[in-house]
């Protein structure tokens, strides 16, 4: 298999938007993506990026990708969480998902980070026991809390 892992482009990112759609679509949650490529150039690739994004290039075209941004822990320091490492259907098991992981560890080391946190979907076997077999720890007694956009405005209304 011949690939090249980089930094995400510009560019790229209609085929980033296109990958996102793909795992949206195999975690049965296929209308909830709302970002646009216009959001994901302009939150990406500006003075104060969001988010730093690498792509797995294949045949000269983007099948995978890894997206992490910095947070903060209060008992850590420093920490980075992947937000999302998306390899296209017809490439997992190629290694793509490795050289990504590889990246993410690499970026996360070089940045001076505690800690990389990531979430992955209860049901997603074959993908909890990649990220085992590299040796994370799968914390299956905590629950993932989210407050939505709707649930943030409902909340500011009753303050």
């Amino acid at each position: 298999m011949n690939y090249k892992i980089r930094n995400a482009t510009k560019n790229d990112m209609v085929d980033v938007l296109s990958l996102i759609k793909e795992l949206a679509l195999f975690e049965k949650e296929e209308n909830a993506v709302e970002v646009t490529v216009k959001d994901l150039q302009r939150d990406g690739f500006g003075d104060n990026p969001a988010f730093h994004c690498f792509v797995a290039e294949a045949n000269n075209k983007i099948e995978g990708l890894a997206l992490v941004y910095n947070r903060y822990s209060t008992w850590k320091g420093k920490i980075i969480h992947l937000e999302d490492l998306i390899v296209s259907e017809k490439m997992r098991g190629s290694g793509l998902g490795t050289a990504l992981l590889n990246e993410v560890v690499k970026y996360g080391h070089n940045l001076g980070v505690k800690r990389i946190n990531w979430e992955v979907i209860d049901w997603n076997e074959p993908a909890i026991a990649f990220y085992e077999k590299k040796g994370a720890k799968v914390l299956r007694d905590w629950d993932v809390v989210q407050l939505s956009e709707e649930g943030i405005k409902n909340y500011i209304a009753k303050l």
